[in-house]
């Protein structure tokens, strides 16, 4: 689904007094949710899922800053970013072994951590093949769509 269609979807929720909004379609699944104005809408492709959250409308308090924050001035290397809104884990299980840690090489294709969006454990591989120099995520904290998780040299 193009980006046009979506913004025209977001904004005809928000102007009207329909709640809640899911189209489903042959690359996925939308779904539009409006709460005290703020409309918030979740993408979810076949393949891999990818929810987002759009942006906040008229007064609603904006939870971008933090994000800004968190991004590191000068980043060396190759950055992995989060491919969707949800919360970063680098182990499969809170028991196991971190998926990788820094020094750690990895090759294309690799897993490094996990992304759990909407009950769904999503594995974000590597896609460069390198070692790990930093880990820009906080296990167990949420994370944004294009926030960066690691830096590969």
């Amino acid at each position: 689904m193009d980006l046009r269609k979506l913004k025209t979807l977001i904004d005809l929720v928000s102007e009207s007094n329909v709640s809640e909004l899911e189209i489903t379609e042959a690359e996925g699944k939308v779904r539009i949710v409006k709460s005290e104005g703020v409309v918030h809408q979740y993408v979810a492709a076949p393949v891999q899922a990818a929810p987002v959250m759009a942006a906040p409308l008229a007064a609603a308090p904006v939870a971008a800053a933090p994000v800004a924050a968190a991004a590191p001035a000068a980043v060396e290397g190759h950055v992995v970013k989060s491919p969707m809104v949800g919360t970063f884990y680098r182990a499969s299980s809170p028991g196991a072994k971190a998926f990788v840690d820094v020094g750690s090489q990895v090759k294309e294709g690799d897993t490094i951590c996990i992304v759990e969006a909407m009950k769904i454990l999503n594995e974000i591989e590597a896609d460069k093949t390198g070692t790990i120099v930093r880990v820009l995520g906080e296990n167990g904290q949420a994370v944004e769509y294009g926030q960066p998780l690691f830096v590969i040299e």
